[in-house]
C-alpha cells in the first residue's frame, strides 16, 4: 500500500524521508480562499496517485490554515467523484495545538481561532488521539516542563504575552558560520533521534 508524508512546513519534511510540504504536494494556493482548489488536474500523474495511496500523513496540522486541509477535502473528492471526507482515505493529522496556532497577521485572537483546524466542518469528522509521553524530551526533562508550562499558560508573563526564556536555553550567535553550524548539529541530533 501507498502512504504519503506531508507536512505545514519545510523543516519538519527535511527529516521525513520524501517529506514534502502539504503547499508543494497537494499544489494548494498560496493565498487561499474559501472557493479555491488544489492545482491538481484529474488526468494527471499526481492525482493518479492520489487515487492509490491509502494513508497520508500531515506533520503540524495544528499550524495549517484551516482552509488549506479543507481546499485537500475539496481535492481529494473531486479526484475520486465521492462525498466522504477526504475521500476516504485514512488521515492522520499530527501535532500540538499547546504549540503554535496558524499565523495570521494583523487580526485580533478570535479570528486567528477562527482560522484554526478545530474551527473546521472536517473537525467533528475527526477522532482525537492524544499521546502522553514527549520521546523528545527524555534527555532534557527539564526544557519539557518548561515547553508544558508556557503552552499551559502558567509559566510567568514580564509583560503582556510576553515570557522570559531562561538563559541556559539560549543559544549565543557568534557569527554565521557558527550559526550554521548549531543547525547543523541539531538536523543531525533529530535524525539520530529518529532512526
Amino acid at each position: 500500500m501507498i502512504a504519503l508524508a506531508t507536512a505545514t512546513y519545510g523543516v519538519a519534511t527535511s527529516i521525513m524521508p520524501r517529506g514534502r510540504t502539504a503547499h508543494s504536494q497537494f499544489n494548494i494556493p498560496l493565498s487561499p480562499t474559501k472557493s479555491s482548489m488544489c492545482g491538481i488536474s484529474k488526468q494527471s500523474g499526481q492525482a493518479k496517485l492520489l487515487r492509490t495511496e491509502k494513508l497520508i500523513t500531515w506533520v503540524e496540522a495544528p499550524m495549517a490554515k484551516r482552509l488549506t486541509i479543507e481546499i485537500v477535502d475539496r481535492c481529494l473528492r473531486d479526484i475520486m467523484d465521492t462525498s466522504q471526507p477526504f475521500e476516504g482515505k485514512v488521515m492522520v493529522f499530527g501535532g500540538d495545538f499547546i504549540q503554535v496556532l496558524p499565523v495570521v497577521p494583523k487580526v485580533l485572537r478570535q479570528e486567528n481561532v477562527s482560522a484554526s483546524l478545530v474551527k473546521s466542518y472536517l473537525w467533528s469528522k475527526m477522532k482525537v488521539l492524544k499521546l502522553t509521553t514527549n520521546i523528545r524530551t527524555r534527555t532534557d526533562p527539564y526544557f519539557g516542563e518548561f515547553i508544558l508550562k508556557v503552552g499551559n499558560g502558567e509559566e510567568l508573563e514580564i509583560k503582556t504575552s510576553n515570557i522570559r526564556i531562561p538563559k541556559e536555553m539560549i543559544m549565543k550567535y557568534e557569527n554565521e558560520n557558527n550559526c550554521e553550524e548549531v543547525l547543523i548539529d541539531a538536523i543531525y541530533l533529530s535524525l539520530e533521534e529518529k532512526y
